[in-house]
């Protein structure tokens, strides 16, 4: 059973912590909300349009920023127990520092298991409806890519073709075994080009011994042949590097999936291991927020406590940045990228927690 001094402290903190979201999701909401109406404002929609897909986008959106808010909603703990004393009156219970710290700590990691098991998989399920419906609004609706276990396929569409493109592998720049079939806009066959690989470097493909089959007549006259289409390399890459639609579960297929076309599918290792590392993540963060507010003045101004959450927080998110795209560049092996600041994060929370009780 939790004692009297771990309810109050956990009450306390869930309270601020819930606020803190709230500010944030509020901001969240008012500043997509410009965004979207932005983006319909030329288009004839429903006008309750844009204000379904902000409340579908804040979430996921909430859920990139919650290391900051743990961090920012300890300063706020602290600055309220620093101002009623409180934290004096806990020490004469006999009740210490680091006490007060484990206990929040703790009761952070909990909540960041339910938040990932369900407020995370909950999120990505809104991104994945509100990517699909604005897509129906784009353009990029007529060119998609999925990725199974027969390979890679892609739909594109040029002025006078829809093309259905199929390849079993990739090797960097080059699809293998490459089907493509196009097709005029009433689904009737036009052609279809098979090649042992094809340059995707540009959008521009250079398809190699490539086997034409056209009016049921195939010929293999060219060693070479240039295929325009709506995909390079790199748009392929971009189109299923939002991982953020994808619950758990199908973030471990799509790795299965990726790995068996001969993709990299370590931006996929980086996302899943940042979301298995997030509840000690936003632990630590309370942790380095509590052991800051402690070792600072405490007759400091709010005002002053807000400024040093936003400058640790925005030393913290590019520190990870640096690491998390050094990983996705495979300059550096993923397992590194995510722990390693984690690691180096946790070395200076316990340097800072070595005499914290003589505080």
């Amino acid at each position: 059973m939790f004692k009297i001094y771990e309810k109050y402290i956990i009450k306390k903190f869930f309270k601020n912590f819930l606020n803190i979201s709230l500010v944030f999701f509020s901001l969240a909401i008012i500043l997509n909300i410009f965004e979207e109406i932005s983006f319909f404002k030329d288009m004839k929609s429903n006008p309750i349009l844009p204000y379904f897909l902000t409340i579908l986008n804040a979430p996921i959106t909430l859920f990139e920023i919650f290391p900051f808010i743990f961090l920012i909603s300890s300063q706020f703990f602290f600055y309220e127990i620093f101002k009623n004393d409180e934290l004096a009156l806990l020490k004469n219970s006999g009740l210490s520092n680091f006490k007060v710290i484990r206990t929040l700590f703790l009761s952070t990691f909990v909540i960041g298991v339910l938040i990932i098991v369900i407020f995370y998989n909950l999120s990505s399920k809104l991104k994945f409806l509100y990517t699909d419906i604005k897509n129906n609004y784009t353009n990029d609706n007529k060119y998609l890519a999925v990725v199974n276990d027969s390979g890679l396929w892609l739909k594109d569409e040029t002025e006078s073709s829809i093309l259905i493109i199929k390849s079993k592998n990739i090797d960097q720049n080059f699809l293998l075994n490459v089907l493509i079939n196009e097709f005029d806009f009433n689904f009737k066959l036009k052609k279809t080009i098979q090649a042992e690989r094809a340059n995707i470097n540009s959008k521009t493909w250079i398809l190699y011994d490539p086997i034409v089959t056209e009016k049921n007549i195939s010929s293999k006259t060219l060693n070479e042949l240039k295929f325009k289409t709506n995909f390079d390399d790199a748009k392929i890459r971009n189109l299923f590097s939002n991982f953020s639609t994808l619950h758990l579960l199908e973030l471990f297929n799509l790795k299965k999936d990726y790995e068996k076309l001969g993709y990299s599918s370590d931006e996929i290792k980086i996302h899943i291991l940042k979301l298995f590392l997030s509840p000690y993540f936003f632990a630590l963060m309370t942790l380095l927020s509590s052991i800051i507010m402690i070792n600072i003045s405490k007759n400091k101004s709010i005002f002053f406590n807000v400024i040093i959450g936003i400058f640790t927080s925005v030393m913290i998110y590019y520190f990870n940045f640096i690491f998390f795209s050094l990983g996705n560049t495979g300059k550096i092996p993923p397992t590194v990228s995510v722990f390693l600041p984690s690691l180096f994060l946790t070395i200076i929370s316990i340097i800072g927690l070595i005499r914290i009780n003589e505080k």
